[in-house]
């Protein structure tokens, strides 16, 4: 795009091959508006305006009746108008000039094997078109050939080829096919010259296809898509645009890891399959980690290393969070580089991530870093269950597991039901609709009763059974690392638990729940800091509106209870204030309105003075090694934007956690008002209820004490308490 955009101006306007510049850059920007959603072009026919004017199959192919006279546009004009055909007469009639227009070019020329390609999938579609087997062998046949040639990955020889085998083996189930497309899919997926996402699709539908049949490379399948899933979010400059990406392939994506996990337990690898959930969830939240976490890594054991890597990571993670807002625009304008500036963010990350490749392998040359930023093992992970067992739900159509995650014995299965996976989208479906009735209504009521109520008998029973067997005492700490349906689902309130009681026991009357979104943010959470004695300081950030009058009593309470409250109260209530001052406190309890965005997880946002919003974005730029506990009175702080992914888990809580708060209090849904005094007093006396002497550090006693203010809450009479009221407050982390 920056050289066409440079020679247009020196080609004059009567020049014949002028409008071939212009359409190669309008294909270019068309080509960019759908990988990274910038630019000009309609969204709903980005490619339209490009070919609008191109002329037809018809007009371009007379010249072929004197090959030695074609010209190299006349070729590409060919190619690209009979890719456009669409009526099947029409394709048929060109599949005779296409033969002509291949053996028109030299055996050299790097057009060859577009002519192959263009052919193959002419062929290829007159025989979906009218199930011509005849046809479907000759373009097998001719695509086979077209692999020998130069350039043939890059002309798309292999996915056509691949299409054609797929549904002759649907034909016939011929088994040479079968083991000819697993070969293709590797050779596909280990060309560097198409791009990661496509490589990623195909090797998503690879794993997919060789465990249908049974095949050995359905493992090596697995590993490939997972490293390109990987890949091929980093081929995005900005986390926005990772995250539409993601979106985009969410069919393979959400997937992907679930069932990567199922096959490992299925072929009794246990210990791999835990290692493959963390690797192929939360994947922002994993690179973004990596940027930070890596240089605490170094600096303790080879610290003049340090310096070059956080350079580049610091730079890497400044392009990250490049504003969604930012108008990248797409021409015209040049930047230091002569280049628009989107353009100019992606060669600045794409340099970025060469240098920090190149020094990553400098440094695992090095004896005892030979490890370094691969993806954590089993004996890394199971540290996160160092403080009690974490109990992973892995939802897959292929399988579901529970695995039950232990600090110093092997990870404990619990198999489920055939019919587990269908029940759980049916609660997270039940929950959801009934979410669209009024809140207040008793069919709301009675359809959340009942999705908690299945909850326990799909999962609560079989868990609680299970940590019995393994001795592991009730009112001990257990964290839930949910996949998929389960992270919309309130496992912490699952009940109530047989035999009757009054009042009725749910799962976190036996035990102190709390979530965490990835084994490594827990692991994360529980690094020794710089160990401050004595109660913390709180910062009490509140502003509230005519919606929200129980907010100053909810003030006073905190106040009341801590005496080294600081509080910043509405005209101060800006975000730079908020994000200056959190620097200087160990605790922080927001107050306020907490807003979503559907479909823009990173504009979720804090309501502050004047309508100022300080948003997802904003929290995760900062930096809080001091941070250790986060109390968010607001709502929807643990709740996912519409249209985001679950296991990304990009939500204010997960933020809050991400940029140094060790644990975190947030809500699943809107809260209620009038709870807040109620349930923050319990909870900070309960925190502050002793001195730390005892060795357990003050932010480590919020589970339990969110635990015990809930309790209390949900056994208060009047007010209408309903089951949402308790249900919604959540704890995450250490």
């Amino acid at each position: 795009m920056y050289r066409l955009r440079n020679w247009l101006p020196w080609i004059p306007l009567e020049n014949p091959k002028r409008h071939l510049f212009v359409r190669n850059l309008t294909f270019l920007q068309s080509i960019r508006f759908v990988d990274f959603g910038v630019g000009d072009v309609q969204e709903n026919s980005p490619f339209d305006s490009v070919f609008s004017d191109w002329p037809s199959f018809w007009d371009v192919i007379a010249p072929l009746q004197s090959p030695s006279t074609v010209t190299e546009t006349q070729r590409t004009d060919a190619l690209f108008s009979a890719l456009r055909m669409t009526d099947m007469i029409e394709i048929e009639a060109a599949i005779e000039p296409c033969r002509l227009l291949v053996a028109s070019f030299h055996p050299s020329d790097p057009f060859r094997s577009g002519g192959v390609a263009v052919l193959g999938n002419l062929l290829f579609r007159a025989s979906s078109f009218g199930n011509n087997i005849e046809y479907l062998n000759e373009a097998i046949s001719i695509l086979r050939e077209g692999l020998n040639l130069p350039h043939a990955e890059r002309w798309g020889v292999v996915p056509v080829l691949i299409k054609s085998l797929f549904v002759r083996l649907n034909l016939q189930d011929y088994r040479g096919d079968r083991e000819e497309i697993m070969q293709l899919f590797q050779m596909f997926a280990d060309h560097r010259g198409t791009k990661s996402p496509d490589r990623f699709r195909y090797s998503c539908l690879w794993a997919q296809l060789a465990r249908i049949h049974g095949h050995p490379s359905t493992s090596t399948a697995y590993d490939y898509a997972l490293s390109l899933m990987q890949e091929s979010l980093t081929f995005a400059p900005t986390v926005d645009i990772q995250h539409s990406r993601l979106v985009s392939m969410r069919d393979d994506h959400e997937t992907l890891p679930l069932d990567c996990a199922s096959y490992q337990v299925h072929t009794g690898q246990l210990q791999k399959a835990v290692e493959n959930l963390e690797r192929g969830r939360a994947l922002i939240w994993s690179e973004m980690r990596g940027l930070r976490s890596s240089i605490d890594q170094l600096r303790a054991s080879h610290p003049e290393l340090v310096d070059k890597l956080a350079a580049i990571h610091q730079d890497l993670e400044v392009l990250a969070l490049t504003s969604a807002q930012n108008d990248y625009g797409d021409g015209g304008e040049e930047g230091v580089e002569g280049m628009d500036p989107f353009g100019c963010l992606v060669v600045r990350q794409q340099g970025l991530l060469d240098d920090r490749n190149e020094f990553i392998l400098q440094i695992r040359a090095r004896k005892g870093l030979e490890s370094f930023l691969k993806p954590p093992t089993f004996d890394n992970l199971r540290s996160a269950a160092v403080r009690g067992p974490v109990v992973i739900i892995n939802h897959s159509r292929w399988r579901s597991d529970v695995i039950i995650l232990l600090h110093d014995s092997p990870p404990s299965l619990i198999p489920t039901a055939n019919d587990f996976y269908e029940r759980a989208n049916k609660l997270r479906d039940q929950l959801l609709d009934g979410r669209k009735k009024d809140l207040d209504s008793v069919e709301y009521e009675d359809a959340l009763r009942s999705v908690l109520k299945e909850l326990y008998e799909l999962v609560g029973r079989p868990v609680i059974q299970r940590l019995n067997e393994l001795h592991i005492p009730e009112q001990s700490r257990v964290w839930w690392c949910p996949t998929s349906a389960f992270c919309s689902l309130p496992l912490h309130a699952m009940g109530p638990i047989p035999p009757d009681s009054d009042p009725p026991r749910y799962f976190l009357d036996l035990y102190i729940p709390s979530y965490t979104p990835t084994l490594s943010a827990l692991i994360e959470s529980n690094k020794l800091g710089s160990r401050t004695s004595g109660k913390p300081s709180l910062l009490l950030v509140v502003q509230q509106d005519a919606s929200m009058k129980a907010a100053l009593g909810e003030t006073r309470v905190v106040q009341s209870v801590n005496t080294q409250v600081k509080p910043l109260i509405s005209a101060r209530a800006t975000p730079p204030a908020v994000l200056k001052h959190l620097q200087d406190h160990r605790f922080v309890h927001i107050v306020c309105h907490g807003l979503l965005e559907p479909g823009k997880p990173f504009e979720s946002s804090f309501k502050l003075y004047g309508g100022k919003r300080l948003t997802l974005l904003d929290i995760i730029r900062s930096r809080l090694p001091n941070a250790e506990f986060a109390f968010l009175a607001a709502c929807h702080t643990a709740q996912l934007t519409d249209g985001s992914l679950s296991d990304e888990a990009l939500h204010l809580t997960a933020a809050m956690q991400y940029c140094g708060f060790r644990s975190v209090v947030g809500t699943m849904w809107a809260m209620a008002d009038k709870d807040g005094p109620h349930l923050a007093q319990n909870f900070y006396e309960s925190v502050f209820s002793v001195e730390e002497s005892q060795g357990v550090c003050y932010y480590e006693r919020t589970a339990e004490a969110l635990r015990d203010a809930v309790i209390k809450l949900r056994g208060r009479t009047g007010g209408g308490m309903t089951l949402e009221r308790w249900v919604n407050f959540v704890h995450y982390g250490a």
